[in-house]
């Protein structure tokens, strides 16, 4: 523990040091001039040379410590000394200075009885006393705070300096700043001029703060080792030199055990402020009433406070401001600067510290209003408010919206929440209530999005007149965009519930209700009391035609109507009116129907409208289904850059529980195209349900483990994850395998068909809802997994370098012609598919290259009526005669027919002629009419 000496008047100085011991009287750090000086004035009253000393400096920097060195020095040389301190609390008592003066010369003096004596003569006679004492015995006169003395003291100083002559005496006096005006705080002395010179000097002197060296020095004075110059500089720039604050640093640190280094610098800004603080504090409760409400004014109004504002707020009676910021200066709690301004915050704080509540409100109230009537900036005027008590002004709600705005814009978002939750307290229009607290979530989002969604609850609950319909369908949207559709569903039933709603809002609140609807189950609770009309077959409003195109991709059903309904939702007349999330879920539609070009471009619409409202969530949503896109086209890397930016916009922690999967599982993806498994396997581990075991993103990341566990051979595992995969997605009745092609991963990973040689049913389902949907990738992606084709790509696209076998190509062309087959339409082709299967498998599991061949092989080693028997062909044709003649109907020549098929040239011609006899037809000429009659009266 450190031990610390006074050293006030009369004492020798000592080095404080951390072990308890006392150095002696070293020299001050960094005063070693000033103390020569002083020192050869006291040894020149011996010769009867006399002096004036004012030493200046801001407070802490080191005055006092000074004056008590000239007084150690004085009673080593064998002159005396007499000392006084001048403070607030005495400014008022006459010849208080001058009293405190008189007792140690001539005790038993009462200065009091000069009072009534005429101001010259009383004055002379105390003059007489002090040079009286001073010829007995050379003199030290030594007034410590010297600006705060008493004016009859300074009467007495003043005629005292022009009389130095007449005995040995060394006036000093320090002072709290340089300048002052006569008769108050900083006064001067001046001394005769018809003195000699060599008997009589005035010196004043200015004590500079501490450098960084000089800092150093008192900590290795007091560690008795040298300190990091890091902690050394770092306490010169947090305590401004002020020997007096590293005192206080020293004490502490003792105490605690800390040692001075770069760990416990935080220890070290702390332990300065509260120093600071507490000082403030005693030198406000020091002054006067009057100069105490000129500093809160200056607290309160701050950097930007006008002289104006200080002197509404303060209303100084017997002083003007300009003089009260002049008897405020020597206090060295404010800056020299225009405005005026404190020094340190936490001095502020401490001023303010000393009124209630209430007072304090009502004079930043009273600030705030006389700073916006002055058109202060909004970021003045909106730190007013912070503190103020309640305005009760719409300008008052204004500035802090358009000063949170800007906030925002620099992301300063804790900033912005706190301006927004101050606005929230002033009444306002409940129009205007629901618009702040979507501003509040926005600005909340990034570091607390459930407080954020918080939010938006209460603009949904909060009642308002049809005019708040835009910003309801706002809150609503971006409450389903998170993925909190738990909360959002009911919320969205309470608002359709209101009868004055505008049609096209309540258009836009039907489609979010049933977008939410579809992607939780059983989001609904009992609040959902209001009967929500299910959308239309054939919606006209864009909103309603987007969720519905989206619903329809998911089911799997008419992608031509799909598209159309897609596309309404995005045609240009509709993106300013239609909900962002609502052309989402059409972007994502026409993902599906393989329409990249025309997803991308109302991506990229969503996303710059997304971006410029600040709506995180929504501009995530949006980039993670653009990298959807990437997938599908099998841009690896470009679906790389774009979930990073996406993590940027919307980071992981921001999604809500049942969203947050879904990046998990397309991070996933992107690791398995590079065929990095242990940053597939890594990631993986990020992801935690919490809750979101039931939603559609919970769905793509057990799709994706499941991919990365048949990866890495643990087959079981896969099975188990992409079951429970299409168990998620069937209970909504998602059956569309173009959005995650479950089933013939499932096929995989459970291995070949050990009765047929193919793979289980659900390839085969699979393969025909995909043929039933349409979309290219899914048909390829469905026939080569059908096939036993385990593709190389493990993401949701079928490899771009992979050989088109007989069953795609037969497929395309039934696809393409499918107009031309009469009513049976696309229905044909799993008809046709089935008649033969889907392709092969090698014994052991493996993909088989040829198709037909193995197909025979495979149904001859079935008896009939066994489970592994095909039906037979139509019209007595062969499986083999009835896929040669249906590529030979589409306009394949024998010989390509032969190389498709991997036969001879003579196994196609003796199945043509045989399919001729059979069908009762002349040639090739008639042979797809003749295909296209039998395929109709077949049942």
């Amino acid at each position: 523990m450190t031990h610390w000496r006074a050293g006030r008047a009369g004492e020798e100085g000592s080095w404080p040091t951390v072990d308890g011991r006392l150095s002696g009287a070293p020299p001050l750090v960094e005063r070693e001039r000033e103390e020569k000086l002083l020192c050869g004035l006291l040894h020149g009253l011996g010769a009867g040379r006399s002096a004036a000393v004012a030493v200046h400096g801001a407070p802490g920097v080191g005055r006092s410590a000074l004056l008590d060195r000239a007084v150690a020095f004085a009673a080593r040389s064998g002159v005396g000394s007499a000392t006084a301190h001048a403070s607030w609390e005495e400014a008022g008592l006459p010849f208080g200075v001058v009293g405190q003066l008189l007792a140690c010369v001539a005790p038993g003096t009462d200065p009091s009885r000069y009072k009534a004596e005429q101001g010259a003569d009383g004055v002379r006679e105390l003059c007489r006393v002090l040079l009286a004492a001073a010829r007995k015995r050379p003199l030290l006169l030594a007034v410590d705070d010297a600006q705060w003395a008493d004016p009859e003291s300074w009467g007495v100083l003043r005629a005292l300096a022009r009389r130095l002559s007449g005995a040995p005496v060394l006036l000093l006096t320090t002072h709290g700043v340089a300048t002052g005006e006569p008769g108050g705080p900083g006064g001067h002395l001046d001394l005769c001029s018809l003195a000699d010179e060599r008997a009589v000097t005035a010196h004043t002197l200015t004590l500079a703060p501490l450098s960084a060296e000089g800092v150093g020095e008192v900590l290795r004075g007091a560690y008795g080792r040298p300190v990091d110059p890091v902690f050394s500089r770092a306490a010169a720039h947090a305590m401004d030199g002020r020997p007096a604050v590293l005192r206080t640093v020293i004490r502490r640190f003792s105490r605690q055990g800390w040692p001075p280094g770069p760990d416990h610098l935080p220890h070290l800004a702390e332990t300065v402020a509260e120093a600071v603080g507490n000082r403030a504090a005693r030198t406000c409760a020091t002054l006067p009433a009057e100069l105490q409400d000129v500093l809160r004014a200056v607290a309160v109004c701050g950097p930007d406070g006008t002289p104006g504002m200080i002197a509404a707020l303060a209303e100084p009676r017997a002083h003007g401001t300009a003089r009260a910021l002049r008897l405020l200066a020597p206090t060295g709690l404010l800056t020299d600067g225009d405005p005026p301004a404190f020094r340190e915050p936490r001095a502020a704080e401490a001023v303010l510290a000393g009124i209630g509540s209430e007072r304090r409100e009502e004079l930043y109230a009273r600030a705030a209003e006389r700073a916006h009537r002055e058109a202060v900036p909004d970021g003045a005027v909106a730190r007013l408010l912070l503190a103020a008590r309640i305005i009760g002004s719409a300008w008052a709600v204004d500035v802090l919206r358009r000063e949170a705005a800007r906030r925002r814009t620099a992301r300063d978002l804790a900033g912005a929440v706190r301006l927004l939750q101050r606005a929230l307290r002033e009444p306002m229009d409940p129009a205007l209530r629901v618009k702040v607290l979507i501003e509040l979530s926005v600005a909340a989002l990034p570091n607390a999005p459930d407080a954020a969604d918080r939010h938006l609850r209460r603009a949904l609950l909060t009642p308002a007149d049809a005019t708040a319909g835009p910003s309801w369908v706002y809150a609503a949207e971006l409450l389903v965009a998170r993925g909190d559709v738990v909360s959002a569903q009911p919320l969205i039933a309470h608002v359709l519930d209101r009868g004055d709603l505008d049609p096209r809002d309540r258009s836009a609140l039907r489609a979010l209700y049933w977008l939410a609807e579809h992607s939780q189950q059983g989001a609904a609770y009992a609040l959902d009391r209001p009967s929500i009309p299910a959308l239309a077959e054939a919606p006209t409003e864009p909103a309603e035609a987007g969720v519905a195109a989206w619903r329809r991709a998911l089911h799997g059903q008419d992608i031509v109507r799909t598209r159309e309904l897609a596309r309404t939702a995005l045609t240009p007349a509709a993106r300013d009116s239609t909900p962002l999330t609502c052309q989402l879920a059409a972007c994502h539609a026409l993902v599906l129907t393989d329409d990249f070009a025309e997803a991308r471009a109302g991506l990229a619409a969503v996303l710059v409208r997304a971006e410029g409202a600040g709506a995180h969530q929504i501009a995530g949503l949006a980039l993670l289904v653009e990298s959807l896109v990437d997938l599908h086209q099998g841009r690896t890397e470009a679906a790389s850059a774009i979930l990073d930016r996406a993590q940027e916009a919307m980071p992981p922690h921001c999604w809500h529980p049942l969203m947050a999967p879904g990046l998990v599982g397309l991070k996933i993806f992107v690791y398995l195209e590079r065929g990095d498994l242990t940053a597939a396997e890594r990631t993986v581990r990020l992801a935690r349900p919490t809750g979101a075991e039931d939603g559609l993103a919970w769905a793509y990341l057990l799709y994706a483990r499941g991919l990365l566990r048949l990866a890495g051979e643990r087959r079981e595992e896969a099975r188990a994850d992409l079951l429970e995969c299409g168990r998620v997605l069937l209970a909504r009745g998602v059956a569309n395998p173009a959005l995650l092609p479950w089933r013939s991963a499932a096929a995989l990973a459970q291995g070949p068909d050990p009765d047929h040689g193919g793979l289980p049913e659900p390839a085969a389902e699979e393969r025909r809802l995909a043929l039933a949907w349409g979309a290219p990738s899914a048909v390829r992606r469905a026939l080569l997994a059908a096939g036993g084709r385990s593709p190389r790509s493990t993401a949701v696209r079928p490899p771009a370098d992979a050989p088109a076998t007989w069953q795609y190509r037969q497929a395309l062309v039934s696809l393409g012609t499918a107009a031309l087959a009469g009513p049976a339409g696309p229905a044909a082709v799993p008809a046709l598919l089935a008649a033969d299967g889907a392709g092969t498998a090698t014994r052991g599991g493996k993909a088989g290259a040829r198709g037909p061949r193995g197909a025979a092989a495979t149904r001859s080693a079935a008896p009939a009526g066994s489970p592994g028997a095909r039906p037979a062909a139509p019209g007595g044709l062969t499986g083999a005669e009835l896929r040669v003649a249906g590529l030979a109907a589409h306009g394949m020549a024998n010989r390509a027919i032969a190389a498709e098929l991997s036969v001879t040239l003579r196994t196609v011609e003796l199945h043509l002629t045989k399919t001729y006899r059979k069908l009762g037809i002349s040639g090739r000429s008639e042979l797809a009419d003749a295909l296209g009659q039998l395929r109709r009266n077949t049942p």
